[in-house]
């Protein structure tokens, strides 16, 4: 289901240029076709005629919520940075995979080796990618700038938005009840110096420096269980920023579900995870068996006291209710159906999107074989190029050599399953 933005705020675009040479004809070409309902179009030009300008003025002149997707982190960088040029009032956002080294967990049979899964996260990209989300659940005049990350498994955006906490002065609350709230949103408590996705309580006020700033956290200040009064401050100098009425605090994590969820999904997980055990020992794989069994039931004992665990995401489908092989909730799913997409050098960024699915696949089955993963965590996975098509509105392509797809006399080639 896609989310409903509260803020109408319109796109403006700001250069001192204006369009020139045939730039004006494709912009309101494409513009017009769009405008009449047009699921598709095409822009041809090479490195350096100024693309990324026409796609500013066709945003402009549309005014709705977009997405440009990239095939690298740098080129998605360097658009991120164009497009914040052009829309300096707006929600211009750049996300990416958030780590600086990857590597998956992965089994390998014929040399009896088992691979954790070993990841260093990039803060300041964790910050961007949560305010992505937030601006797409409170914004209209948003555009981001994506590589092909954006088709990989996210947190559900009705949870996510069921989860916020809306502070509004004047209104009461109880301190204590929002700090276990805030646990509950992944944040973390300190009485120490706030770090992003931490808060902390000092009498009658409650400092918190949200998952998606820089350097800002915002101060609660309570008379009884009264709100009374809410300001925004920098984290380093403590100065004063704004006053404000009101504020909402999302959750700290992209991966978060209701307490209601987990419970309900901690039961069919530890169903499924009886069957894998009986189906392993029908075979005689005992080793399998054990290994499944201790696995996951140290991750439902996480997710009973903690309310998260490890890998996660590998039990989305429990949290969200999908079926087996259904796919998974993405930031395509954060996006409102009326909405652009630019498919920025889409001979390549298509290719991309066809190839996931498959080597995640591929890695997922051998974890599930040898037991140490359920079946169900295939259901993580990158969308397959139909679904990606399924699930954002209207396209554009934009490309110096476009491909047969592009040209309208494409087929999906990545069908095998």
């Amino acid at each position: 289901m896609k989310t409903k933005n509260s803020k109408n705020k319109p796109f403006k675009l700001v250069s001192k240029y204006s369009p020139a040479g045939d730039q004006p004809k494709v912009i309101k070409e494409i513009t017009d076709s769009l405008a009449s309902g047009r699921r598709e179009q095409t822009i041809l030009g090479a490195t350096g005629t100024g693309k990324t300008f026409m796609i500013a003025n066709i945003v402009n002149n549309l005014q709705k919520p977009t997405l440009v997707i990239a095939h690298n982190k740098t080129l998605a960088a360097q658009l991120a940075e164009e497009f914040k040029q052009f829309f300096p009032n707006n929600a211009v956002h750049y996300f990416v995979s958030y780590y600086d080294y990857y590597q998956p967990e992965s089994y390998i049979p014929r040399s009896d080796t088992f691979i954790e899964k070993q990841t260093t996260i990039n803060e300041e990209i964790e910050r961007l990618r949560n305010a992505t989300t937030q601006s797409l659940l409170t914004r209209k005049d948003v555009l981001i700038v994506a590589s092909v990350s954006c088709i990989y498994g996210l947190g559900n955006p009705e949870d996510f938005e069921a989860l916020k906490i809306e502070l509004v002065v004047g209104d009461k609350y109880k301190m204590d009840k929002i700090s276990r709230r805030l646990i509950d949103l992944q944040f973390t408590r300190t009485n120490l110096d706030l770090k992003r996705g931490a808060f902390r309580l000092r009498g009658d006020e409650l400092e918190i420096y949200p998952a998606n700033e820089d350097n800002v956290g915002y101060r609660i200040s309570f008379w009884g269980d009264e709100i009374e009064s809410i300001h925004s401050f920098h984290i380093i100098s403590n100065d004063t920023l704004e006053t404000l009425e009101e504020y909402t605090i999302f959750p700290a994590k992209q991966y978060v579900t209701t307490k209601e969820k987990i419970d309900s999904g901690v039961e069919l997980i530890e169903r499924d995870m009886d069957a894998q055990v009986d189906n392993f020992r029908s075979q005689g794989k005992l080793l399998q068996a054990q290994r499944i069994k201790d696995r996951t039931e140290n991750d439902v004992e996480m997710l009973k006291s903690m309310g998260f665990c490890s890998g996660i995401e590998n039990y989305s489908s429990y949290f969200d209710g999908r079926n087996n092989g259904e796919a998974p909730n993405t930031l395509l799913d954060y996006f409102p159906d009326d909405s652009l997409c630019f498919v920025d050098e889409s001979h390549i960024t298509l290719s991309q999107i066809g190839a996931m699915y498959f080597g995640d696949r591929s890695r997922k089955e051998t974890l599930v074989e040898y037991g140490f993963r359920l079946p169900s965590a295939m259901n993580n996975r990158p969308l397959r190029k139909p679904e990606f098509f399924d699930r954002i509105g209207q396209v554009v392509y934009v490309s110096a050599t476009p491909s047969d797809w592009e040209m309208g006399m494409g087929d999906f080639e990545d069908e095998k399953s």
